[in-house]
């Protein structure tokens, strides 16, 4: 299990401020998408850092939702307008002036994408236009990071990982407008970013598929495994077999928010580029697989496979993360047992209707940031990290 506290008599803990190079003390940071998923953790862990946090999204998209649940609506500064609408997005930062924004608004899913093909280009693509734009018009931003996906690629089902120099694109509309936004991005750097002093420095970002604690998406494997089991109900597999790289919301963030630290910094080999971030090219799972091991974490879980062929998505997809390793020394430090246990505490904490979820996702952040320090990862130390005892 893991562990809740130290067993020894003195409890330690990082001086959290200075993490990532104490980059996000006192600076003003702008989230788009801030009350989705990744968002809202970033969110909880940009404040644990003293960042002065602002968000920009369409709505709440799920409810329940860990935005609610943590009650982020009353610690962030709340925009609320459309990615798509350029306009009120430029409107948000002129009045916030963040010095760095991680962009993360998105249409996430494939199935949906099917279903909504304008509204996912719109929103990916789009949207991801406009945030640069933001970044070219509006003064006094230093740096961003523009998420995109795993699947901007173009899957050919290969058993080794995606590099980010391999081709970008997709069949389906999800992942074909992931590759349209890289290559908007892509665009922009060389036809400004890259050409102009002042500008902001900018990176681009692909992960794997994320769980954790507060996901509630539709049709995601995890949140509809709590569904079920929490209801008593066997949860229905569709796709069984198909095998991805799975990765704890933490371990990610903390990839995006060392990406930011170093463009913000002035470091070397940052601006300009792309990075993967995912776990080992060895740790891919099948769904199966992972919703087995998930069970264990539950009284009652059981599964039922009923495959669904009405919206295609790839059997085989994983990344190749030595870019990261090597330019960032960038890595996962949890393992796919680790990963599964953090997430279903939080949701058992959730369930148990008990809990502040707000500090109970701080703690598990700051348990993840001292086992990223025990394992020597660079955003976890600084020479001016103390530890102290509380």
């Amino acid at each position: 299990m893991w562990p809740h506290t130290d067993p020894q008599p003195a409890t330690v803990c990082l001086r959290v401020s200075m993490l990532f190079n104490g980059v996000y003390r006192g600076r003003r940071v702008l989230i788009t998408g801030h009350t989705g998923f990744k968002g809202s953790w970033m969110a909880t862990w940009l404040l644990e850092l003293g960042a002065d946090v602002a968000g920009f999204s369409v709505d709440v998209p799920t409810s329940p939702a860990n935005f609610d649940a943590s009650g982020l609506r009353d610690k962030v500064r709340h925009y609320e307008g459309d990615i798509r609408d350029r306009g009120a997005f430029l409107a948000a930062a002129r009045e916030f002036k963040p010095s760095c924004i991680f962009h993360l608004a998105a249409q996430s899913l494939v199935r949906r994408s099917y279903t909504s093909p304008v509204e996912t280009f719109e929103t990916n693509a789009i949207g991801t236009l406009n945030v640069l734009e933001a970044l070219r018009h509006v003064p006094g931003i230093e740096a961003a990071v523009l998420i995109t996906s795993d699947k901007c690629y173009r899957n050919r089902d290969w058993v080794w990982g995606y590099r980010e120099t391999d081709t970008l694109g997709g069949e389906d509309p999800y992942s074909s407008s992931k590759g349209c936004a890289e290559l908007i991005y892509h665009s922009y750097y060389c036809s400004f970013f890259g050409r102009t002093a002042g500008l902001p420095a900018t990176a681009t970002a692909r992960a794997g598929n994320v769980i954790g604690g507060g996901d509630w998406t539709p049709d995601a494997i995890v949140p509809d495994c709590v569904r079920s089991w929490a209801s008593g109900d066997p949860v229905v597999l569709r796709n069984p077999h198909a095998v991805r790289s799975w990765l704890q919301v933490l371990e990610v963030l903390s990839g995006y928010m060392w990406l930011g630290a170093s463009l913000l910094s002035g470091a070397s080999g940052a601006n300009g580029e792309s990075f993967n971030f995912g776990p080992p090219s060895e740790a891919t799972y099948s769904v199966e697989r992972l919703v087995s091991e998930f069970g264990k974490h539950w009284a009652k879980a059981s599964w039922n496979v009923r495959p669904m062929h009405d919206a295609p998505e790839a059997q085989l997809l994983k990344l190749s993360c030595e870019k990261a390793l090597a330019q960032l020394s960038w890595r996962t430090v949890l393992s796919f047992e680790e990963t599964l246990a953090l997430t279903a505490e939080w949701y058992r904490e959730y369930l148990s209707g008990s809990a502040d979820m707000f500090e109970f996702s701080l703690d598990q952040i700051r348990r993840y940031q001292r086992k990223a320090s025990q394992s020597g990862l660079p955003w976890a130390r600084s020479p001016e990290v103390a530890w102290q005892a509380v």
